[in-house]
């Protein structure tokens, strides 16, 4: 099965082909332009590159969220739109699922961090576990704790408390390094540059995983997963919470 990709949950955006085992393209760009500038004309640059005819793709895996507002929207809309298009399915991978697929294998736990800023992560924890189904007695994801958004100090005590080494990844460890430093009591290391941002191929592969499960949905059906509310809307319920406190107390 043939199977695109698109992730622009955060600071890097990334396409990938991938058919059966086999990645065919991937295309990652962490730069100063929106994704809304690359995410369309990077997939139109490796479609040409591989002459890839869209009528013989089974399905759209896309990071669902959460990450940043606009770019969940944007990789949404475009992945939304070529859903509709081709009249085939959208796979709904949770971005902290696939930012820990690319520790494939790793021993202990696996916590990706995003920054979900007011010193908060967007995080899970996640390991990897044998299973004789799967042929050469590859690795399942195994859920530990599903995707949240808690304070550095919670994550880290929860990793404490699980007692094992733990691999972060993410664009939060950049930014939660020196706390990471000061609550972790178990071992923990960073993983290394080529596996510590969102990569479209790890969604595409755990993305045949899901479709072989059938978890997936009808373009039409797709939403974002935001787990917070925008900016935009905590300011205005902060707003009307203000507003409701003054006209209790006047009253």
């Amino acid at each position: 099965m043939k199977i695109i990709a698109l992730d622009s949950s955060g600071l890097v955006a990334s396409v990938a082909i991938v058919e059966d085992d086999n990645l065919i393209a991937g295309y990652d760009i962490q730069y100063k332009k929106t994704h809304s500038q690359t995410l369309l004309p990077m997939l139109e640059e490796i479609r040409k590159m591989v002459d890839l005819d869209m009528s013989t793709v089974d399905a759209i895996a896309l990071a669902a969220g959460p990450g940043s507002f606009t770019g969940l929207r944007i990789g949404s809309a475009t992945a939304k739109g070529l859903g509709l298009a081709l009249n085939i399915p959208l796979i709904e991978i949770p971005t902290l699922e696939g930012l820990a697929y690319n520790a494939y294998g790793a021993k202990g736990y696996v916590c990706p961090i995003m920054d979900a800023r007011r010193g908060q992560v967007y995080t899970g924890i996640y390991e990897f576990v044998r299973s004789e189904e799967l042929e050469n007695d590859g690795y399942l994801l195994n859920i530990v704790e599903p995707q949240c958004a808690v304070d550095i100090e919670e994550i880290a005590r929860k990793l404490n408390d699980l007692g094992n080494e733990v691999l972060f990844l993410g664009d939060g460890v950049s930014v939660f390094a020196g706390k990471l430093a000061e609550e972790m009591k178990v071992p923990y290391h960073f993983a290394p540059a080529h596996m510590n941002r969102q990569r479209a191929a790890s969604l595409a592969a755990l993305g045949i995983r899901y479709y072989k499960e059938g978890n997936y949905v009808e373009a039409k059906e797709h939403a974002p997963i935001y787990l917070r509310l925008s900016q935009a809307e905590r300011e205005k319920k902060e707003k009307e919470a203000h507003d409701n406190h003054k006209t209790n107390d006047a009253g």
